[in-house]
């Protein structure tokens, strides 16, 4: 199944060749952007009907340094999923409201379901990240306004703004009283070079479902992280995230009709290969040769480069229900996904298109193909472009005609100037800052600030705040008895759940990588359950 894509690789301006230019002389160098498109992805068979594996989907994915210098405007996403809301009944009535961007889209309609909401993200490099460190993060992300808007931690967008989201678009809810959500992401300790880290979501009901203005499903979309020195839940959206669109449109068709109501859509998965930059340059007849970033994936002894394992799909009965028996007063849940109620699809794949600038790339199926390997894996097979233990994609590329040609560093011609020329390093971004006011500050939080100091040469301030009266929540009236019923249970949650446990199953093969030391916290005393350590400010050391 085609992955659905985020936002960036929506911007048409991506899509777009440039028109034709005046000859340049031989060596003359110039910079762009548009270096490099393309999804390297992995699809998968058909669910079994009517086994309702729409409740849950993760995997564990491969992490290492894609490049060598963390580089300005560069963005890839490592191999990533994407859930939707299942609108498939609907035909043709648009999802998207009139004003919002994804309307914009015209090539979406008439429905706009795959820009409708989403929950994306996972790991990569993206090209707004504020504090660059040399491996990839991993943030998660979701857009439940057809794009007007992304909700990526606690309080903050997608790396779009210093500034925290405004009180009203607050969306994710901190669930981990052990760990940090920084807004700039999660790093990891040392130098990974293709550890695995284990993600899951998983629709959970913290709170049941809602029949007033507007209807509210009880599905809280909840990540699961796996990893060497931490596993279990570290947030979740809030399930009127996705219910206030009707509302806000005055639409009522669209009551019911997203992620905190309808089943999810779970497709297979990709690297996003969106803003690469590049250099151009002709040679002594005019013929146009470019560079790109060296970008490199660990391999094997036989050119294997293993990206994702372990995809499982889950029904309602791996821990949905268990979940809900537990949270009404039943026997206690682990936490643990209930194999019965998940489903591992054989894997499918196919040779990727790439295209510099809207011109296809010819030449790269040459160096490495997409491949599923023993044991239902996900991957790469380097043929040629090895260099010790990496793979390395095609680094330059000669125009013919309309397309970009990959050829070997030894082809380019000396005039051109292109191989000495170097790419601009990424600079440190301006510091997160939370406001002093609104739903930070009332009923603000019990104990601090704190602050911990981060690999990735952020400095992060963070303050503990009773999980109920997190800032995510405060603009919702919710009654009393409600926030106290979703404390209680919190608090019984954080005192059963260790993050030692394996929540998801462990990896097929290979190690866990380990996230950053400096994440994981423990609560002051007289806090040890039912309180969230919240990030308020995010500034470099």
């Amino acid at each position: 199944m085609k992955p659905h894509l985020p936002i960036l690789a929506l911007l048409p301006v991506l899509l777009q060749a440039p028109g034709p230019a005046a000859a340049a002389p031989a060596g003359t160098v110039t910079s762009h952007s548009q270096g490099l498109h393309g999804y390297i992805g992995f699809g998968h068979e058909k669910l079994p009907p009517g086994g309702g594996y729409t409740a849950g989907m993760g995997f564990y994915a491969a992490v290492w340094p894609l490049v060598d210098q963390p580089l300005a405007g560069f963005q890839i996403g490592l191999p990533s999923s994407w859930i939707q809301p299942d609108n498939s009944d609907n035909r043709n009535v648009p999802l998207a409201p009139e004003g919002t961007l994804a309307r914009t889209w015209k090539e979406r309609g008439p429905t706009w379901s795959s820009v409708f909401q989403t929950v994306e993200g996972g790991l990569g490099y993206w090209a707004r990240t504020h504090f660059r460190y040399g491996p990839p993060k991993f943030s998660m992300n979701g857009t439940p306004q057809c794009y007007d808007y992304e909700v990526a931690s606690p309080g903050w967008s997608f790396f779009y703004s210093d500034k925290a989201l405004p009180d009203h678009r607050l969306g994710i809810a901190q669930l981990s009283h052990r760990l940090l959500i920084p807004p700039d992401a999660l790093p990891f300790q040392g130098h990974p070079n293709g550890e695995f880290l284990g993600y899951s979501w998983m629709a959970l009901p913290f709170t049941d479902p809602d029949p007033g203005d507007p209807p509210t499903g009880d599905q809280s979309w909840t990540c699961f992280l796996s990893a060497a020195n931490f596993s279990g839940p570290i947030a979740y959206y809030i399930p009127e995230t996705w219910s206030k669109i009707g509302k806000l449109f005055h639409e009522p068709f669209l009551h019911g009709r997203g992620l905190d109501a309808r089943p999810g859509v779970m497709g297979g998965g990709a690297m996003e290969i969106n803003t690469v930059p590049r250099f151009d340059a002709p040679d002594a007849h005019g013929t146009v040769y470019s560079k790109l970033p060296k970008l490199q994936w660990p391999v094997d002894a036989d050119g294997r480069a293993f990206l994702v394992q372990d995809v499982t799909y889950y029904s309602k009965s791996a821990l949905h229900d268990a979940f809900k028996s537990w949270r009404d007063g039943g026997p206690a849940c682990s936490g643990r996904f209930d194999e019965r109620g998940a489903f591992k699809p054989a894997l499918t794949t196919r040779t990727t298109r790439y295209d510099q600038a809207g011109r296809k790339i010819t030449g790269v199926e040459r160096a490495f193909d997409t491949r599923i390997f023993e044991g239902n894996v996900w991957g790469l097979q380097w043929f040629t472009n090895r260099v010790a233990a990496n793979g390395v994609f095609p680094q330059y590329f000669r125009q013919a005609g309309e397309e970009r040609i990959a050829v070997a560093a030894a082809e380019v011609p000396e005039e051109t100037g292109l191989i000495a020329q170097e790419f601009k390093h990424a600079a440190t971004g301006a510091p997160y800052t939370s406001p002093a006011v609104g739903a930070w500050a009332s009923p603000g939080p019990k104990r601090g600030p704190f602050t911990a100091e981060l690999a990735d040469g952020s400095v992060v301030t963070y303050s503990w705040y009773r999980f109920v009266d997190q800032p995510s929540f405060q603009q919702y009236n919710w009654s009393a008895e409600k926030k106290a019923r979703l404390q209680a249970f919190v608090e019984k949650l954080h005192a059963s759940w260790p993050i030692g446990r394996d929540y998801m199953a462990p990896p097929t093969r290979g190690r866990r990588v380990a996230l950053d030391p400096a994440l994981l916290v423990t609560p002051p005393v007289g806090l040890e359950t039912g309180y969230v350590p919240i990030v308020t400010r995010q500034a470099a050391r």
